[in-house]
C-alpha cells in the first residue's frame, strides 16, 4: 500500500477525532482544563473536528499530491496548537506536555512524508 506510514497515522488521527468529539474531557482533563465547562467543549468539538478530517484525508489521499498537502495541514494544525495551546496554558505543569504531544505528532507527521518521495 503506497504512502502507508502516513496512512495509518492518519486512521489514529481520525480515530482521536472521533473520540474527542465524543468526549471532550478526554482532552480537557489532561490538559488541565476545566474538563466541565460546556463551553470549552464546543472549542475542543471543533478542534476534533479538524483532526478527523485531516486524519480521514490522510488515511485516504489518493495522489503523493495530495498526501502531502493532507500531510501539510495536519503538520500545520499540530504546529498552531503547540504555538496556541502552550501560551495558554503558560506557567501551568501541563505546558509541557501538550508542547511535547503536539509537537512530537507535528514531527512524526511531517517525517512520514518521507515515504512519499519518488
Amino acid at each position: 500500500m503506497r504512502f502507508l506510514p502516513s496512512r495509518l497515522l492518519g486512521v489514529a488521527t481520525a480515530g482521536y477525532g472521533a473520540a474527542i468529539f465524543a468526549r471532550p474531557a478526554m482532552l480537557l482533563k489532561p490538559s488541565g482544563m476545566p474538563p466541565h465547562d460546556t463551553d470549552l467543549h464546543a472549542f475542543v468539538r471543533v478542534l476534533a473536528v479538524r483532526d478527523f478530517a485531516s486524519g480521514v484525508a490522510m488515511a485516504v489521499a489518493p495522489s503523493r499530491k495530495a498526501m502531502r498537502l493532507a500531510i501539510a495541514l495536519r503538520v500545520a494544525s499540530d504546529a498552531g496548537d503547540l504555538v496556541v495551546l502552550g501560551r495558554a496554558l503558560a506557567g501551568k505543569p501541563e505546558q509541557k506536555k501538550i508542547i511535547a504531544v503536539a509537537g512530537g505528532w507535528a514531527l512524526l507527521c511531517a517525517l512520514s512524508a518521507l515515504a512519499t518521495r519518488r
